[in-house]
C-alpha cells in the first residue's frame, strides 16, 4: 500500500492545520530509513514520521512519542539536528500531481526544505538548502541515474513532469469513452487502463471507480458502459478536487489493509478522523517495543556471535577431556617404551607389548624421528596434560555453560526491552563480559533507566516484576523479603517475579495469575502453556561468578499456566 497523490494532498492539509508555524524541538533517528520530528505547534507536541523505506515510504503524524531505534545516528539525522532543530515550519506543500511532500523550515539565518519523495522503490528523504542537496537517505549516483543525481553538494532536480495524462478536473464522458475504445484488448481490466492515462489515478482509485461502475473491481473494458464509468469517476473524483477528504481504512477479515482519502465501497470501510490516523492503522504506529526493532539487530548479532563462540569453546573443552582408560593407556604406553627401549630399533614405527599378563597387547605408535626416551617423554607429557584437564576442564565447562545461560537471559532482556536504555543495559553487559566486538559503546545517561515493574493487585498485594537481568537482581535481592513468594518460568530465561507477603494468606487464584505474568516475561511467552516454579525467597541463591540475576533455588513447586501480561492482576 503506497501513498497516492490525493492521500498526500489530504496529508498536506492535515499537516498545515496541525504543524504550520510550529517549532521543531527534536530530531529522532527512528530507523535507518526513517527520521522523526518533534514539533511544538498548536500549544502541544506533535510527532511526525518521515520514512523512505523502498516498499512503504510514508509521512504521517503519530499519536505517541517517537523513540530512537538506531544504535548510531544517520548522517542525515546529524544534519537535521544541526540545521532543522530549533527551526520553524513555515510552509508545507505538494507539487501538482506529484507524490512529493515538501516542508519549508525557517532557521536562524537560512531557509531549508525537507523533501519526501514517496514513490515506492525510488523513495527518498532529502535536506535541501538553496536548491542544493545537503544530504539524503538514499544516495543516487550517476551509475544509477545519469540525469537526476541525489548526492550531497549537487543541485536538487525534481522528478520529470508527468506528460500525456489528462487533468481529472477536465476529464469528460467522451474522454472515458475514447479510453475504453482505445484498449488493445476488450478483456483488459478497467482498473489497469485508467492509471497512466489520468493524473493522480492510482491503482486503488481505479479499482474503486471500476467497482462503482460495474459492481466488480476486476471488470473488463467490454463489460463497462462509458456513461456508468463517467458517473462513477465523477462521484469519486469531484469531492477530491474540492479537497473534501473522507479518510479511512479498508478492511479484510477485520484487518485494516489499505487507507485512502476517499470512501472505498469495495471493501469493509471504517472512517478515521485524519489520513495520518488511517495510515497508522495500516502501517502500525512506530511506538512501543517495535520502535526498537532496528536497535535490537546489532545487539542480537553480537549475542548470536558470542553464543556461537562459547558453543565452540564447549566442544573444544569436551574434546580435551579423556576418560580414565585413555589416560591410563597414555601412562602405560610411556612406561612400556621405557621398559623396551633397548629393544626398539632406529626408525621403528610402533611397539607391541603387554602391560599386564592378562591384558590385551597394546599397539603403541612411535615417532621414528625421536629416540625411545623422547617417545616415552611425549606420552608422559600427554598423560600429565590429560590428567590436568580431568581436574580443570569440568570447572571450565560449568563456567561456560553458565555464561551461555546468561547470554540466553540477555536475549530475553533484549526481546522485552521497553526503551533504548534497556537495550543499552544489554550492550553494557556484553561489553563488561568481553562479548562486544568493535568500538566500545559509552553508557547512556541513567536518568531514564527503569526499575522493576511494581503492580498492586485487585486485592492490594504488591507484585514486583524484573524485566531484565539487572532488574531481576534488584527484585530478588533488594526488593524482596525472605518470606515473600518468588516465581520464575522453569528452565528458561525470564523475569524474577515476587509476591510480597504482607501477613495475609496468598490466594491460589493470585498465585496462578502472577505465574501467568512470569510466563509472559519469559522466553516462552508465545507458548500456550508454560511451567512456572515458585518458592520462598529465602530458598533463592545467586550463582557465584555468574551474571546478574542468575540464581539457583530449591523447595520449589510448579504451576502450568497460560502466559498473560500484567493487566490480568488489576
Amino acid at each position: 500500500m503506497s501513498l497516492d497523490t490525493f492521500a498526500i494532498a489530504a496529508l498536506v492539509d492535515e499537516l498545515r492545520e496541525r504543524l504550520l508555524g510550529g517549532r521543531i524541538q527534536d530530531v529522532i533517528d527512528v530507523a535507518p530509513m526513517s527520521l522523526g520530528l518533534e514539533a511544538y505547534a498548536q500549544g502541544k507536541r506533535q510527532y511526525l514520521l518521515l520514512c523512505a523505506e523502498s516498499q512503504a515510504p510514508r509521512v504521517h503524524l503519530v499519536a505517541a512519542k517517537l523513540r530512537r531505534g538506531t544504535h548510531k545516528p544517520t548522517q542525515l539525522g546529524l544534519l537535521f539536528r544541526r540545521y532543522v532543530e530549533g527551526g520553524r515550519i513555515t510552509q508545507i506543500s505538494q507539487p501538482p500531481w506529484e507524490r512529493l511532500l515538501e516542508i519549508t523550515i525557517e532557521g536562524a539565518s537560512e531557509h531549508l526544505r525537507i523533501i519526501a519523495e514517496l514513490m515506492p522503490r525510488r523513495a527518498n528523504l532529502l535536506l535541501v538548502r538553496d536548491c542544493q542537496i545537503l544530504d539524503c537517505l538514499n544516495r543516487v549516483g550517476p551509475e544509477q541515474n545519469r540525469y537526476r543525481l541525489s548526492l550531497p553538494n549537487h543541485d536538487y532536480v525534481p522528478p520529470p513532469p508527468l506528460q500525456n495524462q489528462l487533468d481529472p478536473a477536465k476529464v469528460s464522458a467522451v474522454d472515458l469513452q475514447r479510453m475504453l475504445a482505445s484498449a488493445d484488448k476488450p478483456a483488459r481490466q478497467v482498473r489497469r487502463l485508467l492509471p497512466g492515462r489520468i493524473l493522480g489515478m492510482s491503482p486503488l482509485l481505479a479499482k474503486e471507480i471500476a467497482f462503482r461502475a460495474a459492481g466488480e473491481t476486476s471488470a473488463r473494458v467490454s463489460e463497462v458502459d462509458s456513461e456508468a464509468l463517467y458517473a462513477a469517476f465523477y462521484d469519486v473524483v469531484q469531492p477530491l478536487l474540492r479537497r473534501d477528504w473522507q479518510p479511512g481504512v479498508g478492511c479484510e477479515a477485520g484487518v485494516a489493509t489499505v487507507f485512502a482519502a476517499y470512501k472505498l465501497t469495495h471493501l469493509d470501510w471504517q472512517s478515521r478522523s485524519s489520513i495520518s490516523e488511517a495510515m497508522a492503522a495500516v502501517y502500525g504506529e512506530i511506538t512501543g517495543s517495535q520502535a526498537y526493532d532496528e536497535a535490537r539487530k546489532p545487539v542480537q548479532a553480537a549475542l548470536t556471535e558470542a553464543k556461537a563462540k562459547l558453543a565452540g569453546k564447549l566442544v573444544s573443552l569436551r574434546q580435551g577431556l579423556r576418560d580414565d582408560d585413555e589416560r591410563e593407556r597414555l601412562r602405560q604406553s610411556g612406561e612400556l617404551i621405557l621398559a623396551y627401549q633397548y629393544a626398539i630399533s632406529a626408525g621403528q614405527g610402533e611397539l607391541r607389548a603387554q602391560y599386564d599378563l592378562d591384558a590385551p597387547e597394546l599397539i603403541i605408535r612411535l615417532d621414528a624421528r625421536l629416540s625411545p626416551l623422547e617417545n616415552a617423554q611425549t606420552y608422559f607429557r600427554r598423560y600429565e596434560k590429560a590428567k590436568a584437564a580431568a581436574q580443570a576442564v569440568p570447572a571450565l565447562i560449568a563456567e561456560t555453560d553458565l555464561e551461555l545461560a546468561y547470554l540466553a537471559q540477555l536475549e530475553t532482556d533484549l526481546l522485552h526491552a521497553a526503551n533504548w536504555l534497556e537495550i543499552d543495559d544489554v550492550i553494557q553487559s556484553l561489553q563488561t563480559r568481553g562479548h562486544w566486538a568493535g568500538a566500545r559503546q559509552k553508557r547512556l545517561g541513567g536518568g531514564g533507566r527503569q526499575g522493576p515493574l511494581r503492580i498492586v493487585s485487585r486485592d492490594g498485594y504488591v507484585v514486583w516484576v524484573g524485566r531484565n537481568s539487572r532488574q531481576n537482581a534488584q527484585v530478588t535481592f533488594k526488593r524482596a523479603n525472605a518470606q515473600d513468594i518468588w516465581l520464575h518460568a522453569r528452565d528458561v530465561p525470564g523475569a524474577h517475579v515476587v509476591i510480597r507477603n504482607d501477613g495475609r494468606a496468598i490466594k491460589p487464584e493470585l498465585l496462578l495469575e502472577v505465574a501467568s505474568v512470569a510466563a509472559h516475561y519469559s522466553q516462552r511467552r508465545q507458548d500456550s502453556t508454560v511451567q512456572v516454579d515458585y518458592t520462598c525467597v529465602r530458598y533463592v541463591r545467586a550463582i557465584k561468578g555468574a551474571g546478574p540475576g542468575m540464581v539457583t533455588y530449591r523447595n520449589e513447586k510448579s504451576l502450568w499456566v497460560q502466559p498473560q501480561d500484567e493487566s490480568i492482576l488489576t
